[in-house]
C-alpha cells in the first residue's frame, strides 16, 4: 500500500506572532522544540559533536536536573553503566549519551541487545461505548535509550529546560506509538479522501465539534475514513498529544493551548510540521523554508538507522515512473520502536520492519502496490542493496535525514507514565 504525499493542503497565510493563544503564548513560532542543528542553543565554544539528551540552562537548574535525572533513569531501569553524563559548567550544559561505541548510531536493534533488557508494555486505549483495549507497545525505557544514542542531539533549553519537559515528551511519544499500533484506515487509491461526515467536512472539524472529539472518532471508527498516509501521519501525531493531555495526564490548560494552536487558521491538519522538511520537492515554495510547524519540529542531519519511537520519517521513491502515480511519491513513516514502523492500512499485519519498509518503497518500481495482491512481482534485494537504501539520497539511499517529532510542552503537575509501563 502506498503513502500519499502530494496534494498536501494549501498553506494558509499566517502572520507570525499576529495571533495569541490562551495563556498569552504566541501561536507562532513554536514553544520549545527539538531543534535542528542550525537552531541548537549552543554558545560559542560549546561542543558541536555532543549527542544524546542535553539540558542547556543556568547552573542551579542543572544541579537539580542532575539529581532528578539520576532518579528518573533509575525508575526506568536504565543502569548507570549504560550512560555517560557530562556536566559542563562553563557551557551550562548537562548531556546524557549512551556508552555505546561512538560510531554506533543504530536504534533499530535495541530490543535485540541483551544489555538493554527491553520489553514491550501494555497500555489501555479507549474504544467505543466507554470500553478499552489493551495494546502492546513500546516502553518509555526504549524511548529514552534511543534519545541518548549517538546520531543526534535533542536539546531542552529555555522554558523546556526541566525534567517535566522530558518526561512529558517521552510520554507523548509513547502515547503516539500506542495509537499507531493497530490501524486500518481505508486507502483512497488516488481518489478523494473520505471522512465521517458527522464530525468532519473535508478534513475540517464541523462547527461545534471539539477537535479532540473529532480526532478521537478517527481512531474509534477507522472504517469511516479513507486517507493518504500524509494525512494519516498527521492524524496520529495530533491524536498522540491531544489524548495525552486529555486522558493520560490531564491538563486542561495545555489541551486548550494545543487545540487553539492547531485551529489558528481553522484547519488543524494544515501546517502541522515545519515547511522546511519538504524543501527536497521540485515545486517547493521558498517562502515555506522558515515556517515553523504548529505542533511539530524537525531535526536534520540525523544519522542512518537512528530512529526514536514516535519519530515521523520520510522515505523517497526515486523511481520516476512509479512516483508519477498519485500516492507513490514516497512514504511517510512513524517509528514504533522494536524495529517496527506503522502500517496505516493493515497491509502487512499492522507493522513493517525497517527492511520491509525500505523494500516496500523500492518494490513500487516493480508494480508491487499491495503485498497481498502483487506479491508475485517482488524482486528480492541483497543485504548490500538494502544497506544502501537506508542511506540519505545524497549517499545513494532513499531515507531522508530528518526526523519530525512533537515540540516540548512543560508540565505544571507531576508527570505520569502510561498504565503498564
Amino acid at each position: 500500500m502506498a503513502c500519499l504525499t502530494l496534494n498536501r493542503p494549501s498553506i494558509s497565510a499566517l502572520t507570525i506572532g499576529a495571533c495569541l493563544l490562551a495563556m498569552g503564548t504566541p501561536c507562532l513560532p513554536a514553544i520549545a522544540a527539538t531543534l535542528p542543528d542550525a537552531a541548537r542553543p549552543m554558545s560559542a565554544g560549546s561542543n558541536p559533536d555532543a549527542e544524546g539528551i542535553q539540558f542547556h540552562c543556568p547552573e542551579a537548574q542543572l544541579r537539580q536536573l542532575e539529581t532528578g535525572m539520576r532518579h528518573y533513569l533509575h525508575t526506568l531501569g536504565i543502569a548507570p553503566s549504560l550512560v555517560a553524563t557530562v556536566h559542563d559548567e562553563r557551557q551550562k550544559t548537562l548531556t546524557y549519551t549512551l556508552t555505546t561505541p561512538l560510531d554506533d548510531f543504530n536504534t533499530l536493534d535495541f530490543v535485540a541487545r541483551p544489555a538493554l533488557n527491553l520489553n514491550e508494555v501494555r497500555v489501555s486505549l479507549p474504544l467505543k461505548q466507554n470500553t478499552t483495549r489493551a495494546i502492546p507497545t513500546v516502553s518509555q525505557k526504549e524511548i529514552v535509550l534511543a534519545l541518548m544514542q549517538h546520531g543526534r542531539l535533542t536539546v531542552f533549553a529555555g522554558s523546556a529546560c526541566h525534567l517535566a519537559a522530558l518526561t512529558d515528551h517521552v510520554g507523548i511519544r509513547q502515547n503516539t506509538v500506542a495509537w499507531a499500533e493497530k490501524l486500518e484506515f481505508g486507502w483512497p487509491d488516488g481518489g478523494p479522501a473520505r471522512w465521517n461526515a458527522k464530525y468532519w467536512r473535508n478534513g475540517t472539524p464541523r462547527r461545534g465539534v471539539p477537535l479532540h472529539t473529532a480526532m478521537a472518532d478517527m481512531f474509534r471508527n477507522q472504517s469511516a475514513y479513507e486517507v493518504g498516509c500524509y494525512t494519516a501521519t498527521k492524524m496520529v501525531m495530533i491524536q498522540g498529544v491531544l489524548d495525552y493531555f486529555s486522558r493520560v495526564r490531564p491538563d486542561r490548560a495545555k489541551l486548550k493551548l494545543i487545540e487553539a494552536r492547531l485551529l489558528t487558521d481553522g484547519e488543524p491538519l494544515v501546517d502541522v510540521e515545519p515547511g522546511r522538511v519538504w524543501n527536497f520537492e521540485s515545486d517547493f515554495d521558498a517562502k515555506e523554508l522558515e515556517r515553523p510547524g504548529k505542533l511539530l519540529s524537525a531535526q536534520f542531519g540525523v544519522m542512518p538507522r537512528n530512529f526514536v519511537p514516535g519519530d515521523w520519517a520520510y522515505i523517497v521513491n526515486p523511481d520516476r515512473s512509479s512516483a508519477s502515480k498519485i500516492g507513490y511519491e514516497g512514504s511517510n513513516a512513524i517509528y514504533l520502536g522494536r524495529n517496527k514502523f506503522e502500517d496505516f492500512y493493515n497491509d502487512n499485519e499492522h507493522a513493517y520492519s525497517y527492511l520491509q519498509k525500505l523494500d516496500e518503497v523500492y518494490q513500487w518500481r516493480n508494480q508491487v502496490f499491495s503485498r497481498r495482491h502483487d506479491g508475485d512481482k517482488i524482486q528480492p534485494l541483497t543485504a548490500q542493496q538494502i544497506d544502501r537504501l537506508g542511506q540519505p539520497p545524497q549517499d545513494g539511499g532513499i531515507v531522508l535525514d530528518w526526523r519530525v517529532a512533537h515540540q516540548f510542552f512543560g508540565a505544571s503537575s507531576p508527570p505520569q507514565r502510561l498504565p503498564g509501563n
